[in-house]
């Protein structure tokens, strides 16, 4: 998944609410959202690894969590252990999110560059391995996490946190997630101004900067949207995506 942004404790109905894309290889095998067999997950599936980019467990609804890789400006070649397995391995783990963001660092080497939220009870913490291995807890508020840092200046990050901002404002807990969708499907490509340097090439960068990817071979694949409410019912809805961003299918489970 290449951008997250969430409000946490910002809604009187809703104690958290992502809006995220998944950016991946259009040839990349991909289950879509649903209720795992064998775990207590909801969530995508990653076909080839077998982990998941988003999920929550399905009983302990507050209990989520999520990755994006980091951009470095070189092809990252796989850790010892898939990226996807940390939600999966948290889901079903019993730690609380601030003891196990705290294991990425001391087992920074184990993945390639990784972004971590975990969250469960109201508590959610930010943990990464590159460029330099930390974690954090994460306060209220509006928030974005991409390929960078958390909340980095990355125009789709700044821009995406304003529009998430708009559309919780106006969000009920009977109304429909298309605005969500929506925000998530802007294509439009920042000023090159306003780009951030991550060592790709410039014409790379651009192609990247978008909320919403569309590139030869790679792209937005899934569009997701979780609203989890106070009271532990919520929604998580996924749009996907085939080449270019020709739509494929939406399933929304309720809990």
């Amino acid at each position: 998944m290449c951008l997250i942004l969430f409000a946490v404790d910002t809604h009187p109905d809703f104690a958290i609410i992502v809006a995220a894309n998944r950016d991946e290889f259009y040839r990349r095998r991909t289950h879509a959202l649903g209720r795992w067999p064998e775990a207590p997950i909801i969530g995508g599936r990653d076909g080839e690894a077998g982990g998941t980019w988003l999920g929550l467990h399905a009983e302990r609804t507050s209990r989520i969590a999520m990755v994006t890789n980091v951009r470095n400006g070189s092809p990252a070649g796989p850790g010892p252990r898939s990226r996807g397995e940390l939600p999966v391995e948290f889901l079903t783990g019993d730690a609380s999110p601030e003891a196990f963001a705290q294991t990425l660092p001391r087992h920074a080497d184990d993945y390639a560059p990784v972004n971590l939220l975990v969250a469960d009870d109201g508590e959610l913490w930010w943990a990464t391995n590159f460029p330099e291995p930390q974690a954090q807890r994460v306060a209220p508020g509006v928030h974005g996490l991409s390929n960078g840092a958390l909340d980095s200046n990355w125009p789709k990050v700044t821009d995406g946190r304003d529009a998430l901002a708009a559309v919780v404002g106006a969000d009920r807990p009977d109304g429909t997630v298309e605005p969500y969708l929506e925000l998530l499907a802007n294509d439009t490509r920042p000023a090159i101004d306003r780009l951030p340097d991550t060592g790709v090439p410039a014409q790379r960068e651009q192609d990247l900067s978008p909320v919403f990817v569309r590139m030869r071979g790679y792209g937005t694949r899934a569009s997701t949207v979780l609203r989890v409410g106070r009271n532990g019912h919520g929604d998580i809805t996924e749009r996907r995506f085939t080449y270019r961003g020709r739509q494929r299918g939406t399933t929304t489970v309720r809990f």
